[in-house]
This record gives C-alpha cells, structure tokens and sequence, in this order.
C-alpha cells in the first residue's frame, strides 16, 4: 500500500511497544539527502539497526543508481516482513515526484505501508515540534512549515540550478566564483583558492572552468568542497567568512518568508549537514532572525530520520 500524502500532525504521546501503538511492528525510516541515504530499523519504536548508502535522490543519480543504493541499504538494514516504510526526501515537490520514490521503494518491502514526504517534515518532526519551520541546510538548501491549523508553506528546494542558497553545493560554487574572480583581477592564489585547487587536483584557477562544467562532477562534489570555505574561515580568511555570513543570512530569510506566510513566531529549527555542523553559519542565522524579532531558533541535535517515529504516530 502506497500513501503520499501529507498526515496531519498531532503531539507525539504514544507508548512504544504498545500492540496499540502506531509504533507497534517493524518500520523502516529513510532520510534521502544529495549525499547519502540514512535509514534506520525501528521494532515497535526501539532503533535496532542504523545504516547509510549513496543518495537515491533522483535529482542527484539516476533512477537504476538510486534503485541499487536503495537496495544495498536494504539488505543491510533488513528488509522482509516490514510493516511500514516512511521515507523523507529532498525533491518531493508533487504527488508525482512522492509515488515516483515510492515505487523504487515499494519491492524491497512488498507488505508495507510506503509513506513519501519532503525530508523537510523529517527535520520538523525530529526537532520535537509540530508546528514551526524547519530548515535544511546541506548539499542543498529548503525552508517548510505548518501552522496549527493544519497550513503549509515552503521557501526555495528548488535545486542548485535555480537556488539552493545557503547550502554546501552554494558555497563549493562560491568558492570557484572566488577564485576565478581573483584570477581575472590578477590576483595571487589566496588560501581557500589553494585549497581547493588542491582538492580538485588542479595547479591553475583557470582550469576550475572546465572542471566545474565536465560531466565526471556534479553537485555532491561541489558540495563536498564546501568544507574548504569553513576550514578556511576558521583560519581567518575573511571572504570565506563573509560567505558563511552571507549563507546564514540567506537561510534566515527563507526562514522568514515561510513564518510570514503562517502567521506564526516559531520555532524555526536548523538541520542539515552545514546547519547542523558549522557554528558560523549557525550564528549567522540566529543573529538575522533575531534582527527581525524571532527568537526560538534551535538546531537540530539528532539525525532527521528520527522524525519518523512522531510521524508515524500521527493520525492519518
């Protein structure tokens, strides 16, 4: 059975284990990001296995890539008699695009109820809030609320090629901004430029043109380049800490956007891989919602699969 549609959200007040509880049986928890695919075993509500795979996000590998990652992740995590798979993913922008993951998911546990939601609402939920905006930053970059009468609002997930400010894919092409800047100015190689032309393998700026257009790199690897705009900032390079300035703000202001268009305070909860890790950017974004009066602002402390467990518990 195929569900993918959004439940409602109710407080999280079920006991595990209870033959009463929607926790009761084997359930399979995915958090599907650009990098990696996490997914969690839980048996009457109790996490007995914790596994990772590539992506099979099909916005970042292609549909055979992400059916064979997800399988790898299921042998692995156990598969069989499952009761119900609930699985958060960037790209879920339609009722299509949520069927369409369900589909690739549905054979590797035949008997389960498939859930498919955009992996924003695991990030809501595994910061213990029902209502409130959750924001993703990672390999890319999402804002999503919900009000307590039920309204839903978004702010960018439209992928790298039309925004994804704020996240790691924004700051790895910042970073070869930067230094194809400098190049053309007749600058000399400064320390976030060396840096990555040593990652890519490179001995001249020049050649991160080409590179950055071939088709052996994409987003993940311009994301994994964004560790080299934090290490460099955290060196005291000042235009690399002006663009985890510059990224905090930005995620800030998708934050606002969505809090505006429910008419509610908070909470605004950060996550994602860079959200999650990289203290500049968090205090970026703590200071401009601050300037525009929202204070409940947390980061996330556990892993947004975790989520699953409140929303399996709400009511369909």
């Amino acid at each position: 059975m195929t569900n993918t549609q959004n439940p409602s959200a109710t407080s999280f007040d079920h006991a595990a284990g209870s033959p009463a509880s929607p926790l009761h049986g084997i359930t399979i928890g995915l958090d599907i990001g650009g990098t990696k695919t996490h997914g969690i075993r839980f048996e009457d509500g109790r996490p007995v296995a914790d596994e990772s795979a590539g992506s099979s996000n099909v916005q970042n590998v292609s549909r055979e890539q992400a059916a064979r990652n997800l399988a790898d992740l299921f042998a692995r995590i156990g598969g069989g008699a499952v009761d119900r798979v609930y699985a958060g993913s960037g790209g879920i922008d339609t009722d299509e695009d949520a069927a369409a993951l369900a589909a690739l998911i549905q054979p590797l546990a035949p008997e389960a109820r498939v859930t498919v939601v955009h992996d924003s609402r695991l990030l809501l939920a595994a910061g213990r809030a029902t209502t409130g905006v959750a924001v993703i930053a990672g390999t890319g970059s999402a804002a999503w609320g919900r009000n307590a009468g039920g309204g839903e609002a978004r702010a960018g997930g439209w992928g790298y090629l039309l925004g994804d400010e704020g996240s790691g894919y924004w700051l790895g092409r910042e970073a070869v901004r930067h230094s194809l800047r400098r190049m053309n100015q007749g600058l000399p190689v400064d320390q976030l430029t060396a840096a990555l032309l040593a990652s890519c393998g490179l001995d001249h700026p020049n050649k991160l043109i080409a590179l950055f257009h071939s088709p052996d790199t994409g987003r993940r690897f311009w994301a994994q380049q964004a560790r080299h705009v934090v290490e460099a900032a955290a060196a005291g390079h000042r235009d690399s800490a002006a663009l985890l300035e510059q990224a905090g703000h930005d995620l800030a202001a998708s934050a606002s956007q969505v809090l505006g268009q429910l008419k509610i305070e908070g909470p605004v909860i950060l996550g994602g891989g860079l959200g999650m890790n990289v203290a500049p950017l968090q205090e970026s974004f703590r200071r401009n919602l601050a300037e525009t009066g929202v204070t409940d602002v947390r980061v996330l402390d556990q892993e947004p699969v975790f989520g699953v467990l409140q929303l399996v518990s709400e009511p369909a």
